[in-house]
Formats: structure tokens, C-alpha cells, sequence
């Protein structure tokens, strides 16, 4: 191995992270190049997500609706909430907040208020959920003595991803009887962050900033990547790592006759027992389908 060789593979060694797995990375010539796919490439590509079967109503046996909260402090939920800052990484790489942001504000993705989806959300309506602007003692003082407000005396607090401390997901489950097996389909999803006018108060109320419906977005999902930790050469999208369950949640509402009342409104101040209901509801859900087996 001659000092040529040595010096190409100390040089792509010390490639940030941020560079791997990106398209053309081996073939590029310049810095420019890398990420950039070649005719070639597109042309043979006939990447996209796999779509969803057709599913009659009369193949229904039995469904049931859940709501569940996806918790970002926890690690197995990390690809879901990381980066948080995209100043030094490549433009591959966004969290998946980013991802329904930059959708919603270009107008490939419909907002919407609530997660019965009746109500849609433009971009200015979600603006005073995502920014709050302020006003400092100062600036009143100058107010009060019909000044101009000096910019210094003006705050502004945004949400940002580093903010989003959860997601909310919307999903059935169904016994489907034409191939005899349980399956669940996901139907929506929200980011949840604290109030944006309490931020800077002792455990500030979270809200839902808005749901999307997810059907509709599987193809923004799809061409959205999530860092694979076991191998940066392949990662996953947020469409195949959500349709696969590759998270934990937690069951906080389900479809009752109750008004689809969440478990937090019967079983109140014990997170414990609010948990315990969570899971006694999943096992009735697996129970189900080994009934369905019974003889």
C-alpha cells in the first residue's frame, strides 16, 4: 500500500457524520457533488412507499381506535427527535418536526386542529401557536414615554424541534377476515410542545401545535431519512420506521362511548394506575385476536 492509498483512506476517515450515506458519495469529484444523484441513478430508482392495500368495509370484523403518546425522552424514540440543530450537519439529515414543518409551510401537507381532521389550520393561524413576541419593562417604560421601542427591548420565543417533547399518534386496529389477521394502520399525527406563552414557567401546559394526516404524508416521509445507528449506509425512513412500529407509546385515549373520554379523565393523579390502564387496554386488543382463533 503505497502513501497515496494510505492518504485517500485517512481523508475519507475523517468525513463528518454528517456525510455518510449520502448519494454519489463514492463517485463524487467535488465537494458539490456528494448528495447529488446522477441521471443514472434516477432513472433506475423506483424508490417509494409501499402502498397500503385496498381494505372493504365488509372485511372488517372488528376495530378499535387508539390514541398514544410517543415519548422523546426516551431512547428508542431518539430518531424521532434528533437533530435538534442543523447548523453543522448535512441537509439530509432533519428531525422528523423539521420534516412536517417545512412540508406544512410549502403547502405540500394540510394542518389540521384537531385529530378527528374537520378542522383545517393555515400557516398564520399555527404562527401564533409556534411564536410568541414580547415587549421588556424597558420597552413599556419607553412606550410610556412615547418613544420608539428599541429592538433590544423586544423578546421573541419560538418552538423549535429541540422543543417538541413528544408526538401523538392517531392509528386502528383492525381484524382484517379476508386474511384472517390483526393489523393496525396509522392515521394521524401530531408534534406536542409546552405553551409557547408559558415556556418560561414551572411545567407549562402541552399542546398539540397540529395534526397531519398521515396517509397523506407518507410520500414527504418517505423521502425524509432517519440515521441508522447500526448501519449509516442504509438508513430508514420516518414512513417505514412509524409503519413498523419502531417506537414506544403509550395509550392515553381510546374510542368509547364515554365520548371517546381519555384514561386520564377516570383515573386521575396516578400515573401508575394510568399506565396499568394502558396496558389493561392493549391486552384486550391481543386478546381479541386470539379469540378469534377459538373454538
Amino acid at each position: 500500500m503505497n502513501w497515496k492509498n494510505v492518504f485517500l483512506m485517512g481523508a475519507l476517515v475523517v468525513l463528518p457524520a454528517s456525510m455518510m450515506a449520502q448519494a454519489n458519495i463514492l463517485n463524487a469529484k467535488k465537494p458539490q457533488e456528494v448528495g447529488v444523484r446522477t441521471q443514472a441513478q434516477k432513472e433506475v430508482d423506483n424508490d417509494a412507499p409501499l402502498k397500503y392495500g385496498y381494505v372493504d368495509d365488509r372485511d372488517i370484523l372488528w376495530s378499535k381506535t387508539l390514541w398514544e403518546t410517543i415519548d422523546l425522552d426516551e431512547r428508542v424514540n431518539f430518531p424521532l427527535y434528533y437533530p435538534t440543530d442543523t447548523i453543522d450537519i448535512g441537509s439530509d439529515r432533519r428531525s422528523l418536526y423539521h420534516v412536517l414543518m417545512k412540508a406544512v409551510k410549502s403547502g405540500k401537507l394540510d394542518a389540521y386542529a384537531d385529530s378527528y381532521f374537520t378542522e383545517k389550520r393555515n400557516f398564520g393561524d399555527l404562527s401564533a401557536a409556534l411564536q410568541k413576541t414580547d415587549t421588556l419593562d424597558y420597552g413599556y417604560e419607553q412606550v410610556n414615554a412615547g418613544e420608539a421601542v428599541s429592538a433590544e427591548f423586544i423578546t421573541t420565543k419560538e418552538i423549535t424541534a429541540a422543543q417538541i417533547e413528544e408526538y401523538r399518534i392517531k392509528g386502528m386496529w383492525y381484524f382484517d377476515k379476508r386474511q384472517g389477521e390483526l393489523k393496525y394502520r396509522l392515521l394521524g399525527i401530531a408534534p406536542v410542545a409546552p405553551d409557547v406563552n408559558f415556556m418560561d414557567t414551572d411545567n407549562p401546559d402541552k399542546v398539540e401545535l397540529f395534526w397531519i394526516w398521515y396517509p397523506d404524508a407518507r410520500q414527504v416521509l418517505h423521502d425524509a431519512k432517519v440515521f441508522n445507528q447500526r448501519n449509516s449506509a442504509q438508513p430508514i425512513s420516518f414512513d417505514m420506521l412509524l409503519n413498523a412500529r419502531r417506537f414506544n407509546a403509550v395509550i392515553y385515549k381510546e374510542d368509547n362511548v364515554h365520548g371517546d373520554r381519555k384514561v386520564s379523565d377516570y383515573i386521575a393523579d396516578n400515573a401508575l394506575f394510568q399506565l396499568l390502564e394502558a396496558k389493561r387496554i392493549k391486552e384486550v386488543i391481543r386478546d381479541r385476536e386470539q379469540d378469534m382463533w377459538s373454538y
